[in-house]
């Protein structure tokens, strides 16, 4: 309809974008402002981790080294994790004079929470992009924020859920900088998967992303545009990566080689439960990170998520060559090949994962991408589909918000129907790790309130 529109009335056209635009954004931070007010309310439920402790060390002995002060983070055994978003926790931290584990703790935990809300409206900004429908971009935002799982670890897991909203809002700045085709957008573009890639080197994955489709953008675009484009993105991808990671300033090939090698075959060995048994986490079998990532997504999503990668394939297949003219359908297979090459490299490589799938949790941004497409099919076939859709809306909602509710605050350790499938004759099955201690605590203080109690972290 606006297309029509633009051809006889640009003008008009114009200001009725704008106005959809305004009122799409306005809906996104409406959304966005509840979950904050939610996420506030509940933030002293959730329990504190010892890889928070082991990353502010790695943030401080950093800071120390970029002031001069010490060279202790040559030798320091985190030395490749990447800092971008635990430094300027570490600095605000510092300028607050926070000494209180209490405060400390909770302010992390707010701005981790901040992190993932953030990678929901970059999901809503990018589905409304590919589709221009506010509510399918609201069903994708409320898919990616409503995850049992992530929703809980959103308050203090500070390496995984960063990586996975910045991956989310680097997939947003990879459309936007294809749109707009200019050297300026591909600057911008190679800052924010620089920044992904000092968090985690899979990063690299987003980096060969952009190439690739820039290469396919040759055969409809002038190649001198480009070359140009194309170089940008790279100096501002390498450039990025230099300056935020301090270990690389004295020797940045060779050590950037480690720091890729580090995060595939990382030297942790730990025995996991793993449908009923104890596998090694240096030998992990195939299943491993599919069935982890079954098992702990809502069918709902898991169900849409399948769908709208069936619906790529369909149209891979039915238009074969003519697929990849169309932009969108470009964009969406780059979707499709970030959901699924991850955990084929993990499956290939003999990658170290641990702890159910959370060094993989980033596969859920692109995999919410293609859960809206698969809405999108929904969309279109509506008049197949029986009852008022608002029905089906309210039904969706529910599904989503119930295990949140039900669970909380132990939604880390959330499992949909498909568990029991997965070993059905052994209890328990996988393993709990990440559940909230506060109702433990809170017992062992009204049972012993005059002593003092020392507890460990593991």
């Amino acid at each position: 309809m606006l297309d029509s529109l633009a051809a006889r009335h640009p003008r008009t056209a114009s200001v009725m974008r704008r106005t959809t635009a305004i009122a799409a954004a306005r809906s996104a931070w409406l959304v966005g402002a509840l979950f904050l007010g939610a996420g506030w309310a509940v933030l002293d439920d959730y329990t504190v981790v010892i890889d928070s402790e082991m990353q502010r060390e790695t943030a401080a002995i950093t800071l120390d080294y970029v002031l001069g002060r010490s060279d202790a983070l040559l030798n320091h055994p985190d030395r490749m994790y990447g800092v971008v978003f635990e430094l300027p926790l570490l600095s605000l931290e510092r300028l607050l004079g926070l000494q209180d584990s209490r405060a400390l703790y909770r302010m992390r935990h707010g701005l981790t929470h901040l992190a993932f809300l953030a990678g929901g409206l970059g999901c809503y900004a990018l589905t409304y992009r590919l589709y221009g429908r506010r509510p399918l971009a609201l069903g994708a935002m409320g898919l990616f924020l409503l995850h049992p799982r992530l929703c809980a670890h959103a308050f203090f897991n500070s390496k995984d859920i960063p990586f996975l909203s910045l991956f989310m809002l680097a997939l947003l700045l990879i459309h936007w900088a294809g749109r707009r085709g200019s050297v300026a957008a591909f600057l911008l573009c190679g800052l924010g998967v620089g920044a992904l890639t000092n968090l985690r080197p899979m990063g690299i994955l987003l980096f060969g992303a952009v190439l690739v489709l820039r290469a396919g953008d040759a055969v409809y675009t002038a190649r001198r545009a480009i070359l140009r484009t194309s170089g940008a993105f790279v100096l501002a991808w390498a450039l990025t990566i230099y300056a935020l990671q301090p270990y690389l300033w004295t020797d940045p090939i060779r050590r950037f080689v480690e720091i890729v090698a580090h995060g595939v075959q990382r030297p942790d060995d730990f025995p996991l439960l793993f449908r009923g048994r104890h596998v090694w986490s240096s030998a992990l079998p195939l299943a491993y990170a599919p069935v982890w990532f079954a098992i702990t997504t809502p069918p709902l999503a898991l169900g849409l998520g399948l769908l709208g990668s069936a619906a790529v394939l369909r149209r891979l297949w039915r238009q074969q060559g003519t697929a990849v003219r169309c932009a969108r359908s470009r964009f969406t297979l780059l979707l499709l090949a970030c959901f699924v090459l991850p955990v084929l490299a993990v499956m290939w490589l003999k990658a170290v994962i641990y702890n159910d799938w959370r060094h993989l949790y980033f596969i859920y941004a692109p995999f919410c991408l293609l859960a809206a497409g698969g809405l999108y099919a929904l969309a279109e076939a509506r008049r197949r589909l029986s009852g008022p859709q608002g029905a089906w809306g309210l039904a969706c909602v529910a599904a989503l918000l119930g295990p949140l509710a039900v669970l909380h605050p132990n939604q880390s350790i959330y499992f949909n129907f498909l568990a029991d499938r997965a070993a059905p004759r052994e209890i328990p099955s996988f393993s709990l790790r990440y559940a909230s201690a506060r109702d433990s605590l809170r017992f062992l203080l009204a049972r012993y309130p005059d002593r003092p109690l020392r507890l460990y972290a593991y």
